[in-house]
């Protein structure tokens, strides 16, 4: 186990040092924090983390080691992508001793493999206060005898779901309802959640023309960035209302199918990164609790007529999804697969199939 010094430096000039683990290699990106306690193996692999520096405020990380990389519908099993997609991370206490029943190895093994840095060691809880002061920000990861990062870099400036997007479309199931999804940085579970209930699933790049296909429905995933960079997949999320069969948008897809209906996004000061965020289903008085992982947000406040607020957040008041009032379209800021996560609200995907129905 590597005992190099390490630091996490903020753009305020903020240094936390600690030590390194995974990959001794300095990096930069943007700084977020994420509450929950347990699901480090999906957080990582989770596309929607690209270009970021992931601070886990839960105080011990790594106690659980990182589960095999097996297969079903040729899918891996526990993870939410084929690859981490964070920068690096940074932690308060490394366990350097793990048990549980599948893990086949520790999460220094796993970064080193991947080629991503890790610090250990810093006051996770003063990062994070500095962030929810100041908003999220930009750093970089300098470790001990290797060259610091000359700039910060900002992600955002990147079109992100570009980068994570399948580059071919690939097919997974046999089911009966036919279901396009719009990989704009697609967590696995949402295909699981699809072919659960009898989907065949065909994912798409982020800007295929998918309006000439025969399908069902379509589902528009999570995904990094910033939503405006990705004016061909909200040309064809305007095309494919057109035609007016069920669409359901998670996350990155909330944002796409709220600017395909006329509303503008916004930067959030520090985002909603955690397994605990509640959110009220609009005109129900029904509350639930939800896994969230974005940086953006939308104002509903600009839809026309024809669409409604869906779901708000009981935190801050913002946006969680939307629906139109008449035809089957709808999205959601959290993530109603979760993994890890409640799953208080995986009926939204029995909603989209009974509107394929």
């Amino acid at each position: 186990m590597s005992q190099k010094k390490a630091q996490l430096i903020l753009e305020d000039g903020s240094r936390f040092s600690g030590y390194s683990f995974g990959a001794d290699m300095p990096t930069s990106g943007e700084v977020v924090f994420n509450t929950a306690m347990t699901g480090y193996p999906e957080s990582l692999t989770d596309p929607s983390y690209a270009g970021q520096i992931l601070v886990i405020t839960y105080p011990l990380v790594g106690n659980y080691g990182v589960p095999g990389f097996e297969t079903e519908n040729g899918i891996p099993l526990f993870f939410e992508s084929d690859k981490i997609h964070v920068k690096a991370v940074a932690i308060s206490d490394y366990s350097f001793k793990y048990s549980h029943w599948n893990a086949t190895k520790s999460l220094d093994q796993w970064l080193k493999e991947h080629n991503v840095p890790g610090v250990f060691g810093v006051d996770t809880r003063e990062i994070t206060k500095i962030i929810r002061e100041h908003g999220v920000m930009l750093g970089k990861v300098a470790i001990e005898n290797a060259p610091e990062p000359a700039e910060f870099f900002d992600p955002n400036k990147e079109n992100l779901v570009a980068q994570v997007s399948i580059k071919k479309s690939k097919r997974y199931g046999e089911g009966k309802y036919n279901v396009i999804l719009v990989d704009c940085g697609c967590k696995y579970n949402i295909i699981r959640c699809l072919m659960r209930r009898d989907a065949t699933v065909t994912v798409v790049p982020w800007d295929y023309d998918f309006t000439h296909m025969e399908y069902d429905g379509v589902m528009i995933s999570n995904g990094p960035g910033d939503p405006q960079m990705c004016g061909a997949t909200i040309s064809n999320i305007q095309k494919a209302m057109n035609v007016g069969k069920p669409i359901f948008g998670i996350c990155m897809g909330n944002h796409l199918l709220s600017i395909a209906a006329g509303a503008n996004t916004y930067k959030l000061k520090y985002g909603h990164r955690s397994h605990n965020q509640p959110v009220l289903k609009v005109g129900a008085n029904t509350a639930y609790i939800t896994s969230q992982n974005h940086g953006y947000a939308v104002n509903p406040e600009q839809l026309d007529k024809d669409w409604e607020p869906y779901f708000v957040n009981l935190n801050d008041g913002t946006n969680e999804g939307i629906r139109h009032k008449s035809k089957p379209f709808f999205s959601v800021q959290f993530h109603p697969e979760a993994t890890s996560g409640p799953v208080d609200t995986e009926f939204l995907f029995d909603d989209f199939i009974k509107m394929m129905r």
